[in-house]
């Protein structure tokens, strides 16, 4: 399948907006790659891989679609989007695995760290731009965006109806925030760059605080306990139907 490669800048500075579209080379679903900058006390810029599914355009154009936003880890900070690919969902995509029907968005962080506030202001653009069921926008991450999903979650409790952060971990004072969310997190108990107890501690205190959260521990996995996330079946059903709870 040929690339579809759609480049885009958008600037925010107080209420201005610019942006600027290249043409769609060809109507495959593909993962486009595209750019983002918005103005906080900072300028915050990143680059970000958007993917619509087979559907989108041809269909039904008053239906609203799922969102999955995909946090990835601290080997992929940077500014060459592509590296991306070769991670979690999307892989999947690169690969041709991954055949659920919902919008996918896979920003970049061009620093070794997620900040909350810049992870929403590019959903709120692309939920702006796109089609996107509000009660149905879902967020997970691996490791370094396992912590990110953590994080932009209890943030921004509001904006997302499930969550699924792998080998992370957050602040346990936050899990009465975190109690309208859905949670299933995953860890491997063999890994050494986060220790299971990071994610222990979260779920101890969503359960305490009685919040919807399930755990899967891998036994015999270390670190990369997203392959076998991600490549779950049931995971995906679980949080496809999941809705934001008002």
């Amino acid at each position: 399948m040929p690339f579809r490669i759609l480049t885009r800048r958008m600037l925010v500075s107080g209420l201005l907006l610019t942006a600027a579209t290249s043409q769609a080379r060809a109507a495959e679903p593909v993962q486009q790659e595209k750019s983002f900058e918005k103005d906080f006390v900072y300028k915050a810029r990143l680059n970000y891989l958007l993917y619509l599914p087979p559907g989108y355009d041809a269909g039904d154009t008053a239906k609203q679609w799922p969102l999955l936003m995909f946090l990835h880890g601290s080997g992929e900070t940077g500014t060459d989007v592509r590296k991306l690919k070769g991670y979690g969902v999307p892989k999947l995509i690169e690969q041709k695995k991954f055949d659920h029907p919902c919008i996918v968005v896979s920003p970049q962080t061009p620093v070794p760290r997620w900040t909350p506030d810049v992870v929403v202001a590019l959903l709120d653009e692309v939920v702006a731009q796109h089609r996107i069921d509000k009660d149905r926008v879902y967020l997970t991450g691996l490791s370094m965006g396992g912590f990110g999903t953590w994080h932009t979650a209890a943030a921004h409790p509001d904006r997302f109806a499930a969550i699924v952060p792998i080998c992370g971990g957050g602040n346990p004072a936050d899990a009465p925030r975190l109690k309208p969310v859905a949670v299933w997190a995953f860890h491997g108990a063999k890994d050494e760059a986060v220790p299971l107890r990071a994610s222990e501690v979260m779920v101890d205190a969503l359960k305490a605080a009685g919040a919807d959260v399930k755990f899967t521990v891998y036994p015999e996995v270390g670190h990369n306990a997203w392959d076998p996330a991600y490549d779950d079946p049931e995971m995906y059903a679980w949080l496809f139907a999941q809705k934001r709870r008002r």
